[in-house]
């Protein structure tokens, strides 16, 4: 069972010294696990399409192209896609929503055009890349806000005496601190049995949002001193190992039924 797994691996990590250089982007090495996860799972039609679109990319890589982007003002229409704000207590239905779409609509519209077949081969490519981006990020819990601090942006702490804020711990920090390669983390988190991939793959982009929303209570147990380090990764490790595994999963869920029966 996957929890088992974590477990140990949990207990193993906590030997490995923590790494002080944060300037990796769920972050790239968490986005380079998903992509690697998702293409184990892939079916060869569907290996096969994706590997003709990315080209000389891998999907490890081409999973943190819509980062790499956001340096160019052309695709400033997509800044809002990183992310969801459903306050606790609401619905997506109920929240206020992003005039320009939040990673929910982004997600759901982007898949279904690439369901259509209707589109030229670059912009399929980009929707593509743009789909296996936002399919990591809705599973870091962060980027389903509550609108209160920016998804933790605005919670300034430490991470192993180190300044940081919520929002990096999770998107980077933790899985930093590991110091593993991303194809080592995914194939030691690569353990899904075949019910819970059947599962996780049976679900909607609001249901991976609604998953990252339980998480709150536990990510936002902070001490007072606002100071992390090892017993917060020791505490919270299995959450992180699990939305990357899901995330990785559902790709390739999303990407075997765009592209496995074409």
């Amino acid at each position: 069972m996957i929890q088992q797994h974590i477990l140990l691996l949990m207990v193993s990590l906590l030997l490995v010294g923590s790494s002080t250089d944060n300037s990796g982007k769920w972050g790239q090495i968490g986005h380079y696990v998903t992509g690697e996860i998702a293409e184990r799972h892939l079916t060869e039609q569907a290996r096969e399409k994706v590997n003709s679109l990315l080209g000389d990319m891998t999907m490890a890589r081409a999973t943190v192209w819509m980062d790499d982007i956001r340096s160019d003002s052309s695709y400033d229409y997509t800044a809002t896609w990183h992310w969801a704000t459903i306050p606790d207590g609401l619905t997506y239905e109920q929240a206020e929503q992003e005039e320009a779409g939040d990673i929910i609509w982004a997600l759901e519209t982007l898949i279904a055009e690439l369901k259509s077949g209707e589109l030229s081969v670059a912009e399929e490519r980009e929707k593509l890349m743009l789909v296996m981006h936002m399919i990591g990020d809705i599973h870091q819990p962060m980027h389903v806000g509550t609108g209160e601090d920016r998804g933790g942006n605005d919670v300034r702490l430490q991470w192993m005496g180190e300044n940081s804020n919520l929002h990096r711990v999770w998107d980077s920090d933790i899985i930093n601190s590991l110091q593993m390669s991303y194809s080592e983390l995914a194939r030691e988190l690569d353990t899904a049995t075949a019910l819970q991939i059947e599962e996780w793959q049976n679900s909607s982009v609001r249901d991976w949002a609604y998953e990252s929303m339980t998480y709150r209570d536990r990510i936002y147990d902070l001490p007072d001193n606002m100071r992390l380090s090892y017993p917060y990764r020791y505490e919270n490790l299995d959450i992180a190992f699990r939305r990357l595994l899901q995330a990785g999963i559902r790709m390739a869920g999303v990407l075997n039924e765009i592209y496995g029966d074409r």
